[in-house]
């Protein structure tokens, strides 16, 4: 398949009267070769966009293969090209799955409104969660998120893509809560927004009142379930799948037995407890036995995910044995998601996710931490 390289050094997106402008300067063009249009080169730098977009698309229904031209269930993530080929195929549901720390003063929603993949519906990661913790989003009862995806428009046939307003961040979150409920059909949009834009497809920036509605009745849904309220009959099943979720209880058991190899998603400096927590009232450190994979390490520069030689090779690096059991965590349950979604790409789609994470674990009494 041709595709066009271009290097996008700056980037920046002008609505006027509904209509979007894609604003490039300083491109330079790439001589034009055979590849995979997920694929980012490796002369992307934290400066530069690296874009990959190809006038020619993969048939409907034929999910785009990975370099080791994986089939459709092999591969955790699609590209721009495959959704923008796919927009308006029936049993295709796009979700905008973005959510942000709080000190990024941002709004998923408010930005949803705005701008959006078209024919996308907001997934709430805060009002599609456990409203019987004081634990953020953590996972829903079963119950909840049917009756929220319902509202979606989603069935249990239909083909999910996740996206997210940062590349890859809080998507592979979403990603994994469909798969802890039974649904397989479900993949993140490599290089998210981001990528989208700088492909030049087509952005809905009108404020949609069937888009809105609907995200709003999903949060109204699952408000409604957890206090009891009959929503009506839901239209996609959940089925909960124990092996792709952990505990405080399994974690704690893992310290001793250690049958899991337990990788934490957090940077470097929290991992080690020299570095503060995000949160108030969070100290920061790490659960005894745990491996720090930093979440950033398995993305390339252009916020995508990265080849399966190059995972590979990270996870080896911090001791992980790809043959043996593997738990993921990180601060609360979102970004160890991001782990979850790269040892997909590497065959690994056991691998559970503690829920709880660090947050759970240090605000218990009596657990043990690293460093003392």
């Amino acid at each position: 398949m041709a595709c066009r390289s271009l290097l996008l050094t700056a980037i920046s997106s002008r609505l006027w009267s509904g209509r979007r402008f894609l604003l490039l300067s300083q491109v330079r063009s790439k001589s034009s070769f055979l590849c995979n249009p997920r694929r980012i080169p490796i002369w992307a730098s934290k400066n530069s966009f690296a874009v990959r977009c190809s006038t020619k698309s993969d048939s409907i229904g034929t999910m785009t293969t990975a370099a080791e031209q994986k089939n459709e269930v092999d591969d955790p993530v699609v590209s721009a090209e495959w959704l923008h080929a796919n927009l308006r195929v029936s049993d295709v549901k796009i979700l905008d799955a973005s959510w942000y720390m709080p000190h990024e003063k941002r709004n998923p929603l408010q930005e949803f409104q705005t701008s959006r993949i078209p024919g996308a519906s907001y997934f709430d990661i805060d009002a599609i969660s456990d409203k019987n913790t004081d634990l953020p989003h953590m996972l829903p009862s079963k119950e909840v998120f049917a009756a929220a995806v319902s509202s979606l428009g989603i069935q249990n046939d239909d083909r999910v893509v996740v996206y997210d307003g940062k590349g890859i961040f809080s998507a592979p979150r979403v990603w994994w809560m469909f798969r802890v409920f039974g649904h397989r059909k479900v993949w993140v949009l490599d290089g998210g927004m981001p990528l989208w834009r700088a492909c030049g497809y087509d952005i809905e920036s009108s404020d949609s009142v069937d888009a809105i509605l609907k995200s709003t009745a999903a949060s109204d849904a699952a408000e409604k379930v957890h206090k009891g309220i009959l929503v009506g009959p839901t239209a996609f099943e959940a089925k909960l799948q124990h092996h792709l979720l952990w505990n405080l209880e399994q974690i704690h058991r893992n310290i001793e037995e250690k049958s899991f190899q337990h990788v934490d998603a957090r940077a470097k400096g929290r991992f080690d407890g020299v570095a503060p927590e995000p949160r108030q009232g969070i100290r920061s450190g790490h659960i005894p036995g745990s491996k720090c994979v930093p979440f950033p390490e398995v993305l390339a520069d252009s916020q995508t995910l990265l080849p399966s030689a190059d995972l590979a090779r990270r996870f080896k690096a911090e001791g992980i044995d790809l043959d043996r059991p593997i738990v993921a965590s990180c601060g609360t349950g979102v970004t160890a998601c991001i782990l979850a979604l790269g040892l997909f790409r590497l065959g690994r789609g056991d691998v559970p996710v503690y829920d709880g994470s660090w947050t759970e674990w240090v605000l218990t009494p009596g657990v043990p931490v690293r460093p003392l």
